[in-house]
């Protein structure tokens, strides 16, 4: 099934495909042709399929605990170790199969268990790791539907050729990134994080003019243990919020990212998976005395090894649900929800109990604490900044594979595709949008006092949605607020105080102002 194209770019993008694949697919079978050929089909070939998002970060990151919670299942390994060592794509499938594919194209079924922690793949008899190419997991979810997730190895891995799997996937040397979009996930800025970021955006950028934003637009950065950052108090991701706030703002990352947002993914996915057991247990110390539970969970350790006080443990054997919190189902509570997530549990328990409104059941709890960790934010931003632009990220990785194609495969007839290419990159609008946004966040151009944020809404910065870019809350008129700017931004164009540069972007805000006046938007 075909994405949708509302810009119909990716139409254009597969006919220049096409074009370059007619062109490579005559001619001699030197070693030039076949790479190229192997390029252009994998970019004809991802056209037709949901975007290609990775998670890629250091070691311990906690990508793979954030990809269980984007899908609602635990199907990602995550371990106190390091459990990604492969390139492992999860897709939406009819039915569940596990795929190892090795560097050579030879393909093996690997077999794999589901059991109440989640999937379990058996890599045991994979037998060198260094020939597979990436691990392919089917898996029917509605959370796979509209992207591909992507685990990579940490990119500061302790075995090298970890690291390695992720950069030639996310930033290969001979072909465009494997990779549509990226959630970059870090505790804080390092300077490694920004060099990463860096080289993904310039390897969007490539040869082909206009395509260099649409690497950071297709990026989102996950500040990713909120609670650590945010130092574990009931407030610890509206704290953590504040941090990533300060980093959508700072200058060395507002041109490599979309923006920036603080998840504690251990609680979003055990939220996402939450058991009944786990809430009734949750239930029992919320029944408790407060202040002596609160002082167990002044350390995980201290929670999981010492011993409760004994009116805790007396209010724990006359519980009406029978729960007895040994040390092991203590210890099992704190690796599923952190301190955080068992402080912002318990509190919320107790205020349902006392109130009888709120969170009184266990969908309810599940549906707070996904609130509670940030997830939400992060699944918007995913939907509006990056899903909704699907069409601009998969033509720009299809026409980034033609312009690279052309550049280090040159054929003296490829006169044709170029200028087709070359016509497509500089006649859509959506990817002038796209290197205006670039412009804009990177200061390259100086607009008119109090004009330049309100440019990169209308451009499509905080979202494609007509309500995103006019900053309408649900039900505003459309028609009305977009013939207001439109107005506003044309004497803003042809005023002749506005600069060269910024007459550039008031002439694309217009654009992008008329497309919002049609329907459907021909952005």
């Amino acid at each position: 099934m075909s994405a949708p194209d509302p810009s119909g770019v990716v139409g254009a993008a597969r006919h220049v495909v096409d074009g370059a694949l007619r062109l490579y697919g005559t001619g001699p079978a030197d070693p030039a042709t076949a790479w190229a050929r192997s390029v252009l089909h994998d970019a004809r070939a991802r056209l037709d399929e949901p975007l290609r998002v990775a998670l890629a970060g250091t070691l311990k990151a906690g990508k793979s605990t954030l990809l269980n919670a984007l899908v609602g299942e635990r199907i990602a390994a995550t371990d106190a170790g390091e459990c990604t060592r492969l390139v492992t794509w999860y897709r939406d499938a009819p039915s569940a199969a596990v795929v190892r594919e090795d560097l050579d194209g030879r393909r093996a079924t690997v077999p794999f268990a589901r059991d109440g922690d989640g999937l379990r793949i058996d890599l045991g008899g994979i037998g060198d790791p260094a020939r597979v190419g990436r691990l392919l997991v089917d898996w029917p979810s509605r959370g796979l539907a509209q992207a591909t997730l992507v685990d990579t190895p940490g990119l500061d891995s302790i075995r090298e050729t970890n690291s390695r799997r992720t950069l030639s996937f996310v930033t290969p040397d001979d072909r465009p990134s494997g990779a549509d979009a990226v959630v970059y996930l870090m505790r804080h800025a390092h300077r490694s994080d920004v060099g990463f970021l860096e080289a993904f955006a310039d390897l969007a950028q490539g040869g082909a003019g206009g395509l260099g934003a649409v690497g950071a637009s297709g990026t989102v950065v996950v500040l990713s243990r909120a609670d650590e950052i945010g130092g574990g108090g009931l407030d610890a991701v509206t704290t953590a919020g504040q941090v990533a706030q300060a980093y959508r703002e700072d200058p060395a990352l507002r041109p490599l990212c979309q923006t920036v947002v603080a998840v504690d993914g251990l609680l979003a996915e055990t939220a996402r998976t939450l058991r009944q057991s786990e809430f009734t247990a949750l239930r029992a110390l919320a029944r408790a005395p407060r202040a002596e539970v609160d002082a167990l969970l002044l350390s995980a350790d201290r929670f999981t090894v010492a011993e409760p006080p004994a009116v805790v443990a007396e209010a724990l054997a006359s519980d009406p649900d029978g729960v007895r919190l040994d040390e092991p189902a203590r210890r099992a509570l704190m690796e599923r929800f952190g301190v955080f997530g068992i402080r912002s549990a318990t509190t919320v328990l107790r205020r349902g109990a006392r109130t009888g409104r709120g969170v009184v059941d266990s969908p309810s709890l599940a549906e707070e604490l996904v609130r509670r960790s940030g997830l939400e934010e992060l699944r918007e931003a995913l939907t509006s900044r990056v899903l909704g632009r699907r069409d601009v990220h998969q033509a720009r990785s299809a026409l980034l594979a033609v312009d690279l194609v052309l550049g280090r495969a040159p054929r003296p007839d490829a006169g044709p595709v170029a200028a087709e290419l070359e016509r497509l990159l500089t006649g859509a609008h959506a990817f002038t949008e796209q290197r205006l946004l670039a412009a804009l966040r990177q200061g390259q151009v100086a607009m008119p006092e109090g004009t330049g944020a309100e440019a990169e809404q209308l451009l499509g910065g905080d979202g494609p949605g007509a309500a995103e870019r006019l900053g309408l809350a649900d039900g505003g008129d459309v028609r009305a607020a977009a013939l207001e700017a439109l107005d506003r931004w044309r004497v803003r164009a042809e005023s002749p105080l506005t600069s060269r540069a910024a007459a550039e972007v008031a002439r694309a805000v217009v654009r992008s102002c008329e497309g919002l006046l049609r329907w459907p938007p021909a952005l």
